[in-house]
């Protein structure tokens, strides 16, 4: 049986963030933190064409996730979604028709089901992902401090899990930034780094999973094959190439395996 849904990640960090799941009725699109122009170019470049896209969800409302979604609404008429408080933070958000929910609801968009969780940042009420189509399903969460239990409940056994690995711990501690930004990185209600979500991972993963997705890396203070590297070590994978940018966990007899990567700020990537 093909897979029912796939994942798109039209840029994942700091200057950008913007993913859109496909399921056979169209598209959901999460975050939009990049301008309508840019938005759609990097959609183009992956074969997306935007009148499929039925639903805006919102995780939380720092700029890079929401930069784009006023003019984006201009030429837009399917639902939108964020968690109750959002849209009150984010100036111009109030004249938008968001339907607000509860981290820790469940609703459907035509054949998705999408079961919310509460994350751990310094926003309002920020929000992570676990959608559903049939028998397959995507987690996606990122800008969070800590994964709770309903969080790893929810991002458990997923088809494609994509995870933040914001940071080094080492590479952030011995770096530039000012005290008071690596202490709200560090913090609980900061980012998950490389080590958290290695160890996430080992419970989070299972052999269902095949595409697990290193997300929201930090271009000041990580390295896509440091990321790659700590998810390859934790699971027993192996990595593809000498700069580690990618990796593979073999399975026994016909069960698929498992492919480690991770998304980038500027290169749109589809996950099948």
């Amino acid at each position: 049986m093909p897979n029912a849904m796939h994942l798109h990640i039209l840029g994942s960090g700091s200057k950008g963030n913007c993913s859109i799941v496909e399921s056979p009725a169209g598209f959901i699109m999460i975050d939009n933190g990049f301008s309508r122009r840019e938005t759609l170019a990097r959609m183009h470049a992956l074969g997306l064409d935007e009148s499929r896209v039925r639903a805006l969800i919102l995780t939380h409302e720092h700029s890079d996730h929401t930069r784009g979604v006023v003019v984006w609404c201009k030429r837009f008429s399917g639902t939108l979604i964020a968690s109750a408080g959002t849209p009150e933070a984010r100036s111009g958000f109030d004249a938008l028709p968001f339907q607000a929910v509860e981290p820790g609801e469940a609703f459907d968009i035509e054949d998705v089901h999408v079961q919310t969780f509460p994350t751990s940042h310094d926003v309002v009420n920020p929000m992570g992902l676990r959608l559903s189509c049939g028998d397959d399903a995507i987690g996606f969460a990122t800008d969070t401090g800590t994964l709770s239990d309903g969080a790893r409940d929810a991002l458990h056994d997923a088809r494609i899990l994509a995870l933040e690995c914001n940071h080094d711990v080492h590479m952030l501690t011995s770096g530039d930034y000012p005290r008071f930004l690596k202490e709200r990185i560090l913090s609980n209600t900061g980012h998950l780094s490389n080590a958290q979500a290695a160890e996430a991972v080992c419970e989070l993963v299972t052999s269902r999973t095949e595409e697990l997705v290193a997300m929201h890396i930090s271009q000041e203070n990580n390295r896509p094959g440091l990321a790659v590297r700590a998810l390859a070590c934790a699971l027993g994978a192996t990595l593809d190439n000498d700069l580690g940018t990618a990796a593979t966990l073999e399975r026994p007899g016909t069960a698929p395996g498992l492919h480690i990567r991770a998304a980038g700020q500027d290169r749109p990537l589809s996950i099948w």
